[in-house]
């Protein structure tokens, strides 16, 4: 056990670092509220399961999955995905955005930008 202890400093360290970044301001109230607690959770059960690997194993197999490792890839799948589709909504809606204020100040400078200077 403790071969593993410079490890285990790490990856809770590693935790909490990502946990502070992730934390930063930012949409409205109600959703940064859910992704604090969110998030809150998410980083107990990563500290939790470094602290006790055991602990994994024993789920998965609860779960039907053979390792703790291939229960944690799927978790950490299911969690890019909802990550990859959140990003995409955003970009859309800041795109959308984009061509609004693009169309605004078209209509409202016609001449901007200038063509031929």
């Amino acid at each position: 056990m403790s071969d593993q202890i410079i490890i285990k400093a790490v990856l809770i360290g590693a935790f909490l670092v990502f946990g502070l970044i992730l934390l930063r301001p930012g949409g409205s109230a109600r959703t940064q509220a859910i992704r604090t607690v969110t998030l809150v959770l998410l980083l107990a059960a990563g500290i939790y399961a470094v602290l006790f690997p055991g602990v994994i194993d024993d789920l998965a197999r609860t779960v039907g999955v053979g390792r703790g490792t291939d229960l944690l890839l799927y978790a950490f799948l299911i969690v890019f995905v909802a990550n990859s589709l959140s990003i995409v909504r955003k970009r859309r809606a800041q795109d959308e955005q984009i061509t609004q204020l693009a169309r605004e100040i078209a209509v409202r400078n016609p001449e901007f930008p200038k063509q031929g200077e």
